[in-house]
């Protein structure tokens, strides 16, 4: 008798595809194990969703597997399950949900099984070596320093940012070697938990925080609302002494890579254990690695990003999503999930509790908590000496800026860089100059395949759009008068740190942002020279304003923040007042007193008056006030359609043609087709459809019965259309 499968391959049809079992295969097919199997003129790897003894295929049809590569599932029955509900909950084909759970090195076919493990060790002419011997190196007698201290293995390498061309030149010199084992399980942390450092005192909010959350028996979700520098992460790391020492392990989320080295030490500081890592910059081999403790139990602690969702633990204990409102947890490319809302499911099929971390929680979560479904625990004291800080807005109309900043600005900078402090200047906006304008005929110099304008990067000595990736050198001459009279128009980060290294030539200056982190560990670097005082001036993007601890910023200033009041998205004022409470929340977080200075045209911007005097709690309270009487998300449900082609018009025929498929009354609404806020990108033409619907139920109903539908239109083949449900950018 012959035995077929069901598979899920990572392509975007939605459907799966029977394949016949080898007469070779010896052994029971299961649910969950990959196979490699035959499609089309290639061979893809693919899970096996189901096993039947019939198929409705021609013989002639149906082809054979290849390989099964593994024996047993790789995914454990609840993530199994997760995947398929966000396939079905997204919109998308199972193969691609159940794809995206796995680490890209599985997803080429490698072993699932725990391998061999590296580490570096000193060889016997290293012991021998003195440290002044390295006086010239000082990265390579610290290395040479801590292997003395005993091996480092591939995760202290990874966690403690070390430097690998020093690692190359110790090995290249036989000071030290690269050795490996044998990996052996070891759960002994299970048995006995070792703490490295005694946990700090809490405060009474944090006692009774932690007290409510250690209580909690199988599946609860509760938002933990705590002002910034409240100390949610001791609260953390308070319950997950209590999971640890039941012998169960811990995911934390972190929305950024750039959060995940301060957060590993955090954890690694307080736990004797091994925390597994799993983040976009790693290797796929690394990455593997940490999916592989992970699943046997032997990492107690899981730290990542987005993708470390569906990482598989052998003892599930607690899920945490540390700066759950960050709209980086929405993937944006392919499959559009949330890892908020699916780590709250994973949680539920798991029956684990989960907690949601934010100084600045989303409305989605603010709702459900108001409306009791999550508890909801709130933190509204500093932890430690730290004071709340000073706030004050300048009025820069009429006033002469230099490079964005004006003189009451310089002047607070001096005062505090006099004292010995720290200052951050944040202005989200990376380059030298957001334009190149002529100064002859007022040309601005705009993408030729996108709707905005190249952004000029002097360091790199190109213009470059940050939509589409196109780039040219820097041009000598106006391209529509012929002038040579071309200069940037606006601020960036780069030509703001120049300004500052200019007028403060005694204070170190660093830049963060993306063009400067671009190296691995370069990130890691710039952190720690800033937490040893190397750099008393600290200008950067949003990777500055998330989660960071710096004890010795005492003045913040915000420079050009204008732009996020006036946007086309529904939720720039939420986006607006978390930006503008994280960033502000990174100043006087010690004992240090801080201050926060907001540059603004608009003073009287009752959105910004509305978030001054209240703070974000309140705020947030009466803009979930307005998205209800708005019938916006939270209170309705939304579909956004995506659309883009060569020519306007076949967008708009398509998304008109799937408008008209789908029902509208009084609980179900359809808006457009419209042109999207950047209407030409890489050269294509972007029409955006909204779907709003009363009922969560009603809009998965009837996008289910109009999916097959809106596949066989003719449209549909001339363009190229996706589907984002609960969007985060509408841009």
């Amino acid at each position: 008798m012959s035995l077929f499968v069901e598979v899920a391959l990572p392509v975007p049809m939605r459907q799966n595809f029977s394949y016949r079992v080898p007469e070779s295969y010896q052994q029971t097919p299961q649910k969950g194990v990959r196979v490699k199997v035959p499609f089309g003129r290639q061979q893809l790897i693919g899970l096996v969703t189901a096993i039947t003894d019939s198929c409705n295929l021609e013989p002639k049809q149906i082809k054979t597997v290849i390989e099964f590569i593994d024996d047993t599932p790789l995914l454990p029955e609840s993530l199994y399950t997760l995947t398929l509900w966000a396939a079905r909950y997204y919109f998308c084909s199972q193969g691609q949900m159940l794809t995206q759970a796995l680490p890209v090195a599985l997803r080429k076919g490698l072993d699932a099984a725990p391998q061999t493990l590296q580490y570096w060790q000193l060889t016997e002419v290293g012991h021998a070596i003195a440290p002044e011997a390295l006086k010239r190196a000082p990265t390579q007698k610290k290395l040479l320093d801590l292997l003395k201290l005993g091996p480092l293995s591939q995760e202290d390498v990874i966690s403690q940012a070390l430097n690998k061309a020093s690692l190359k030149a110790l090995a290249d010199k036989g000071w030290i070697a690269r050795m490996e084992k044998i990996a052996k399980l070891d759960l002994s942390w299970r048995q006995r938990l070792e703490l490295d450092e005694k946990p700090h005192k809490l405060n009474k909010e944090q006692a009774i925080a932690v007290t409510i959350l250690n209580q909690q028996q199988g599946y609860h979700c509760t938002l933990l609302e705590g002002i910034t520098g409240s100390g949610k992460t001791e609260v953390y790391l308070a319950v997950l002494e209590t999971v640890l020492k039941q012998g169960k392990q811990a995911l934390i989320l972190v929305p950024e890579i750039g959060l995940t080295p301060q957060t590993i030490n955090r954890f690694k500081r307080r736990f004797k254990v091994n925390v597994a890592v799993l983040h976009s910059g790693l290797t796929d081999n690394q990455r593997l690695e940490a999916w592989r403790q992970a699943r046997c139990g032997q990492a107690a602690i899981i730290i990542g990003t987005r993708s470390a969702l569906f990482t598989p633990m052998a003892f599930p204990g607690i899920i945490i999503l540390d700066e759950e409102h960050d709209s980086s947890f929405k993937q944006q490319e392919g499959v559009g999930y949330h890892a908020r809302d699916l780590a709250v499911m994973r949680a539920h099929l798991e029956a684990i509790p989960v907690i949601l971390g934010s100084a600045t929680p989303s409305l989605e979560s603010l709702q459900n908590a108001l409306s009791g479904r999550y508890q909801h625990l709130h933190l509204g004291e500093r932890a430690g000496a730290a004071k709340k800080v000073r706030q004050g807005i300048i009025d820069i109309k009429n006033l002469p800026l230099k490079a964005g900043m004006s003189a009451p600005l310089i002047n607070e900078i001096r005062a505090h860089l006099d004292a010995g402090n720290q200052v951050l200047l944040f202005l989200n906006r990376r380059g030298f100059a957001p334009a190149l304008l002529c100064h002859e005929c007022g040309h601005l110099h705009e993408c030729d395949r996108c709707d905005a304008f190249f952004t000029v990067h002097q360091s790199l000595g190109e213009i470059r759009c940050h939509h589409c990736g196109n780039q040219y050198a820097i041009p000598k001459q106006c391209h529509q008068c012929g002038s040579t009279m071309l200069m940037g128009q606006g601020i960036g980060t780069e030509q703001l740190a120049q300004a500052l290294q200019q007028e403060f030539p005694k204070h170190p200056v660093v830049r963060i942002d993306r063009d400067t982190t671009r190296l691995k560990g370069s990130l890691e670097q710039h952190l720690s020279a800033i937490h040893k005082g190397e750099y008393k001036i600290l200008v950067g993007t949003q990777m500055l304003a998330k989660g960071h601890h710096f004890p010795d910023v005492t003045l913040v200033g915000l420079l050009d923040v204008d732009g996020a009041l006036f946007s086309a998205d529904f939720r720039a004022p939420e986006r607006f007042g978390q930006l503008y409470t994280q960033v502000a929340g990174r100043a006087g977080r010690a004992s240090k007193p801080g201050t926060v200075l907001l540059q603004t045209h608009q003073s009287d911007n009752p959105i910004l008056r509305d978030l001054l005097h209240r703070g974000y709690g309140e705020f947030a309270r009466s803009q979930l006030k307005e998205r209800q009487q708005a019938l916006l998300p939270p209170a309705w449900h939304m579909v956004l359609v995506r659309a883009e082609a060569h020519s306007a018009a076949d967008a708009d025929s398509f998304l008109n043609a799937f408008a008209a498929l789908l029902p509208q009354d009084k609980e179900f609404e359809v808006i457009g087709p419209m042109p999207a806020p950047l209407d030409r990108k890489a050269g294509k033409f972007r029409r955006q459809l909204l779907f709003q619907a009363k009922q969560r139920q009603r809009l998965q109903q009837e996008f289910e019965r109009v999916q097959p539908l809106i596949e066989q239109l003719p449209e549909a083949k001339r363009c190229r259309w996706s589907l984002d449900r609960d969007p985060q950018d509408l841009l």
